[in-house]
């Protein structure tokens, strides 16, 4: 399945009571700004955390960036999450240890009551679904088509790592998370994330690679937890540019063997053939989705 997306390939977390944080995520460059008011909260923080979330989410929209808020479980503190988290300046809601089909489709019924209360679109509001039980992860090809409102989805790692009584790394949690993948990309969502642990980082080199790697497997877009990773995920989950002169030559090709009554053809010793030329198609699109994102990103950091 392929549907369209938005471009969310670096999602900075923020706790939305840390004013310090508040006050420059705009000026990181990430695509997404994830307000969180779930583990970098802590208990007796909460219920302040959450009324910052609607005056917060005005802020960090400044740069361009789209707003994602990160809730709590249980459903108690998810409910009063939600009820501060709806406003035409949040775009998403991080679904935290999503459990299956009624509890997305529980809080999918909230949220457009919710919309609807305040004169908003019923459906502005999108869901990342984070995955972070062994229980959810054999639901996870339900989980992914609960909602509508779903257009990502990922694997806790240091969560499904602990309820699983296994390490967070990289060959621990390589199954799930590529299993992740092919879920999403079955529901035509987002698997956001990467194949190693998004704690590491300070070697910008290894972690460059690491993020390389992790979009040749498949993910779009990955969670950010320093200012130093989002600048390396924005250009590794872009096509580079001899990906896009590549992908450009595949389609001129194409054209040419079309209007020679051909369906294949030879490039660079390789055969190229359907899933090349849609790949090619794909990522063209994509790139112009991105570098349509840096613009208005550049636009609203110049204002």
């Amino acid at each position: 399945m392929y549907r369209e997306l938005p471009v969310w390939r670096s999602l900075m977390y923020v706790p939305v009571n840390v004013e310090k944080f508040v006050d420059k995520a705009h000026t990181r460059g990430a695509d997404v700004i994830q307000l969180d008011v779930e583990d970098s909260v802590p208990p007796a923080e909460k219920a302040n955390a959450r009324k910052l979330i609607e005056k917060n989410a005005a802020r960090v929209k400044r740069g361009g960036a789209d707003v994602v808020v990160r809730i709590n479980q249980p459903l108690s503190l998810a409910v009063r999450d939600i009820e501060q988290a709806i406003c035409p300046d949040v775009d998403g809601i991080a679904v935290t240890k999503a459990s299956g089909v009624s509890h997305l489709q529980l809080l999918d019924e909230l949220v457009s009551e919710l919309e609807q209360k305040r004169g908003m679109t019923v459906g502005h509001t999108k869901f990342i679904t984070m995955i972070e039980t062994p229980e959810a992860f054999f639901k996870i090809r339900e989980i992914t088509t609960a909602s509508s409102r779903i257009i990502a989805c990922n694997i806790g790692g240091e969560d499904f790592a602990l309820n699983c009584n296994m390490q967070p790394t990289g060959d621990a949690l390589f199954y799930p998370k590529q299993h992740m993948v092919f879920a999403a990309s079955a529901a035509g969502i987002m698997p956001l994330g990467f194949v190693d642990s998004v704690a590491t980082f300070g070697d910008w080199d290894n972690f460059r690679k690491m993020v390389r790697r992790s979009r040749d497997f498949g993910f779009m877009g990955a969670g950010c937890i320093h200012p130093g990773q989002v600048t390396i995920v924005n250009e590794e989950y872009k096509p580079s540019a001899a990906e896009v002169d590549y992908a450009r030559k595949v389609i001129a090709l194409d054209k040419e063997a079309a209007a020679a009554g051909r369906g294949s053809f030879a490039l660079d010793g390789k055969m190229i053939d359907i899933p090349i030329i849609v790949r090619a198609e794909r990522l063209l699109k994509r790139f112009d989705a991105i570098t349509a994102r840096e613009s208005k990103t550049l636009a609203a950091m110049k204002d």
